[in-house]
This record gives structure tokens, sequence and C-alpha cells, in this order.
């Protein structure tokens, strides 16, 4: 648990990794490491190689009262590679080598640090140190924004004197804006405190006879993620979530449902309860005019047609119900997509849209990553290169919250107060 003292927050009882890699600011960790313990954390250090050329192992195992871990292939131990992300609450690199980030930028695993990066679901902290003219060459500016988009933090070094004489900028970060940054990934700012978001997220499935439906390749993944990172902001959140294999966002109430019908009035009965709407789920357009109450047969040498309808446009009814909410929308385009993103906006009266491109390489359905463009009502554009959904979803969020003064209709969008008893329907 996290819990805030007279002098700031601290980390008590929180599981850190600490990874020390070969730069000779590498004696520098072990004074992190004597801060990490007087928050009290629990540290857990694992060392490169080449960062025991520069500190002996022996110093961190006394201070932190655990074996550091040098090595995949250490006799008489599990498997740190998984066991140690698998259990830590962050991963704090410190300080971090070129090699380091590249290692890290393109997912190779040569040692238990860089294997171990490729495992974990945990915040990862990095702050690296180098010389300066490495730290300004293009290709680690690169990697680092990679690693950012990502979802890691790169705490940047500091500028002064460097171990070659020179002065510039590649002195390992002061320990209090390490310390900072991992709390602040382990303590996020509940900037969304006394909003209520409603969210729908995935497919919906729309029955042709009782074994057959229409859908599409929703895995429901980025509207979890944004459920899950509106309320790590300090957000109640319901999230109207249509057929998915997604396990249950703890602490979040789910409404699930089916139909495109389902979902609009699950959306419905709930929007004067909320203060902002995200539509992340991908809703079929059509569906039967007529379903079959039995298995429709195959007919040999018979074509079968089959009538549709269209659907509630769900985004549209619920503009037209709004008062004071704040609306976000999705446009999933195969083409044309900020032409097609910006008529959405405009003919439904939304704050705000996400237009992404599903046949981009690693985004879009089913995928972990997306790639996509901010369109607001005034027309400004945001590009959002490819990252993960997690880390869309808090680039969302940061602009539907500076969108929150002052809604389309002209009023003004606050949180709700805390008296407010929070509307709950079984659906």
């Amino acid at each position: 648990m996290v819990r805030t003292g007279s002098s700031g927050p601290t980390l008590i009882g929180m599981r850190i990794v600490l990874g020390v890699t070969g730069s000779i600011a590498a004696y520098k960790a072990v004074s992190l490491l004597r801060t990490l313990l007087r928050e009290g954390a629990v540290v857990q250090v694992v060392m490169t190689p080449g960062a025991t050329k520069f500190v002996a192992p022996l110093t961190f195992e006394v201070l932190s009262g655990h074996p550091v871990s040098t090595g995949v292939f250490e006799a008489h131990q599990e498997m740190k590679h998984l066991s140690l992300p698998e259990q830590a609450d962050a991963i704090v690199i410190a300080p971090a080598t070129a090699n380091c980030l590249a290692k890290s930028a393109l997912g190779l695993g040569d040692d238990l640090l860089s294997t171990m990066l490729l495992t974990s679901q945990c915040p990862v902290i990095i702050a690296p140190a180098m010389d300066g003219g490495m730290w300004m060459h293009p290709t680690v500016t690169e990697h680092v924004r990679t690693l950012r988009a990502r979802g890691a933090i790169v705490v940047d070094p500091d500028e002064g004197l460097l171990a070659s004489g020179k002065v510039g900028q590649g002195r390992l970060a002061d320990e209090g804006t390490i310390l900072a940054a991992l709390q602040s990934a382990l303590v996020p700012e509940r900037d969304w405190h006394g909003h209520r978001v409603l969210i729908s997220a995935g497919p919906t499935q729309e029955p042709i006879d009782p074994i057959r439906f229409i859908s599409n390749r929703s895995s429901g993944k980025m509207g979890y993620a944004l459920a899950e990172a509106a309320q790590a902001r300090g957000a109640q959140v319901v999230l109207v979530s249509g057929p998915t294999a997604l396990p249950v966002p703890q602490g979040i109430e789910i409404v699930s449902v089916a139909t495109a019908e389902d979902m609009t009035k699950a959306m419905s009965l709930r929007l004067a309860w909320s203060t902002v709407v995200i539509m992340a789920a991908a809703v079929a357009d059509f569906r039967p005019i007529q379903v079959a109450s039995r298995k429709i047969k195959k007919q040999d040498q018979t074509d079968q047609t089959l009538a549709l309808e269209r659907t509630t446009d769900i985004l549209a009814a619920l503009s037209a119900q709004r008062t004071t909410q704040l609306l976000v929308g999705f446009a999933a385009e195969t083409h044309d997509l900020i032409v097609h993103a910006k008529d959405k906006l405009i003919a439904k009266g939304l704050d705000l849209i996400v237009a992404n491109d599903v046949t981009t390489a690693g985004a879009g359905f089913g995928s972990d990553q997306n790639a996509a463009t901010l369109i607001d009502r005034q027309g400004t554009l945001t590009e959002l290169p490819l990252m993960s959904k997690r880390a869309m979803a808090e680039a969302v969020l940061n602009k539907a919250q500076a969108l929150l003064g002052v809604t389309a209709s002209g009023q003004t969008s606050k949180p709700v107060a805390e008296s407010v008893s929070t509307h709950r329907t079984a659906s």
C-alpha cells in the first residue's frame, strides 16, 4: 500500500526492483537504495555484469537485506526474469547506460535485467547516465522516444561535470527527482476525482439465429484501458461492455450487454449520472430484421439472403440527450481517416474524437498497442504515435480533461459532488 505522511508520500510495503547497470554512476545507486528503504520500500537489486565492476554486489546485499541477482542462470534460484517482475510494484533502473536503453527499446534480452523487462507489467522508471555526447546522439534519442511511447518513465539526466571531464547533460538525475518519478507512477495524480465516467467497450453481437451472430473484431482492450486509467486517476467509472475475453477490472462496476439495443439502453439509462461519456465500443451498424428461433440449416444449392436493418446510432442518441456531459467518440477507419473522423465529430456533436486507422501494423483491433489522431471540437489535431493502449488511454484522458471546462453546449462541466449518490442498476 502507499501512504502519505507529513513529509510526503512514502512507499511503505511497496516492492521495488532496483536495476543497476555498468555506469560510473553506479555508486550513486547505493544512496538511492538507502532512500528507498527509508521510504519503507522492500528492494530487490538486480545488477548487470558491468555494474559489478563498479560496485560489489555485497554492498547492495548488506543494505537491502536480500541477495543481489546478477545472472539469468544463477544456481539454486527460481526463474528470476519471471518471478522478480511478477512480484514487483515498480522497476527502477538507475543508472541506465546507453546500452541498456538500446536493449530495452529493441527488446533484446541477453542478461537478467534486460530479459526481466520483457516480462514486466509494472511501471518502469529509467534514469540514464552517460557522457553528454552519447545522450544527445540521434540513436539514443530515438530509443528514449520509443520507451516513452510504450509507457516507460525516462527521467532526463542532469547537466554538469561528467566523468570525461566535459560539461554537459548526462549526469544521473538527482535522487529526489528519481524518487518523485517513482512516487508519481505508484501514486497516480487523482485529477479526475469527483468525475463520473461512463465508458462503452468491446463489440456487440446481433443474433442471426440461436448460435450465429453479426459482430466485429473489437477486443475491448481500449475501452478497458480507459476505464482502468480513469479509475486510477480518481474517477468513478461504469463500464458498459459487449462480449469480451478480458478479465473484469477490479473495483469498476461493469454492465455486460450483448446487442446494440442492450448497449443503447444501458448507456442512456446512466447518461444523467455521468459527467463524461467515452464511447469506445465498436457497435454493429446492422442487425438481422428477423432472428430465427432455430438454427438455420444449410440447403443444398440454395442461396440464403439475410435482410438487415440499421441499429441505433448510440453516439447520436447520447448527444441529443446530454446536458453538460463531455462526449468522446472513436472512429475506426480504413481510409481517409481524418476526413471521416471530422465528419463524425461534427455530425454527432462530439467534444473529442479518437481516430485510428485499423490497418496500421501493430495497432487497432485485438492489439495491445494503438496509434491515433485526437481531434477536438475546435478542429485541433493531436497525433499519438504507436503506444500501449494504457498509455493512449492516459493521453485521451489528458485531452478530455483540457476540454472539461466548457462542453459543446456552452455549459460548464464540473465534477459532481461526492455527496450525490451513485446510480446503480443491474443489467
